[in-house]
């Protein structure tokens, strides 16, 4: 128990996001999310009374809301990146994402961070979801380990946002950090997640937090300092849609979504 209250991470931090064009929007707002070391929870609950796992809490994670829903986590993230030629990620799967808040969650992105077990970053995996229910992955795979900073690609083909056309680029960057402040070391993640149409950049977002060890203090301060945080995350997504909607942003209708849902 002892150890997974020191791995088990909560990250208190922001989300920002910018539209370049045809006229800009930008909005950034306060959140926070569990970063969960797959391998050394295995089956394990969470080692807190306010975070459950797979059942209903103040705050829960329920694996079912990953993954195919089905398989146990463990299995369905190695067998997909064995499937890809991915077959040396044998070290701690961490996966970043939202709880669920008072039942409630709609993660935009989570996060699959896949090591060696030497500690290399092997590949990412990032679960894109939309409003519509449905849900698809990018596999982030360079072929070799990956140092945290390095930019990587992959070609859009899912539809989010019916502002934006399914074409063109996502670059993301992802960092690791550890600060010294006083006398005290703050580790910190942080997702950059740029898009680029045929036209150019369009969209800058990124995701941060400093990583606390999870207890029931730092979780009773989040909900109390966003409460009802998923449920707003939902209500921000179709308020921003509103508000480009006023400003004349290009409307898209939504297409036909890939058969395959996952791509590199």
């Amino acid at each position: 128990m002892e150890q997974l209250v020191k791995k088990v991470q909560l990250s208190m931090g922001q989300v920002r996001h910018a539209r370049l064009r045809p006229s800009a929007n930008s909005f950034r707002y306060g959140d926070y999310t569990l970063l969960l070391p797959l391998r050394t929870l295995g089956d394990d609950a969470l080692p807190t009374r306010l975070c459950s796992r797979n059942r209903f809490n103040l705050l829960a994670f329920y694996d079912s809301d990953h993954g195919d829903g089905k398989t146990p986590l463990l299995s369905w993230i190695d067998n997909l990146l064995k499937s890809e030629g991915v077959a040396d990620a044998d070290g701690e799967i961490w996966l970043q994402t939202f709880p669920r808040v008072l039942g409630y969650v709609f993660n935009p992105v989570s996060f699959w961070f896949c090591h060696r077990k030497n500690g290399e970053l092997r590949a990412i995996l990032c679960a894109v979801s939309n409003t519509f229910g449905e849900k698809h992955y990018y596999l982030l795979d360079t072929g070799t380990s990956m140092p945290w900073g390095v930019p990587l690609t992959a070609t859009k083909i899912f539809h989010v946002s019916p502002f934006c056309a399914v074409e063109g680029k996502y670059r993301f960057r992802f960092m690791r950090t550890t600060q010294q402040i006083e006398d005290q070391k703050i580790e910190r993640i942080v997702a950059r997640i740029d898009y680029d149409d045929t036209l150019g950049p369009l969209l800058l977002t990124s995701i941060s937090g400093n990583l606390h060890p999870i207890s029931d203090a730092g979780l009773a301060y989040a909900f109390l300092r966003f409460p009802l945080m998923t449920f707003g995350v939902i209500f921000r997504i179709h308020w921003q849609a509103a508000k480009l909607f006023i400003k004349g942003a290009p409307f898209f209708k939504k297409p036909t979504p890939p058969s395959n849902h996952l791509s590199r």
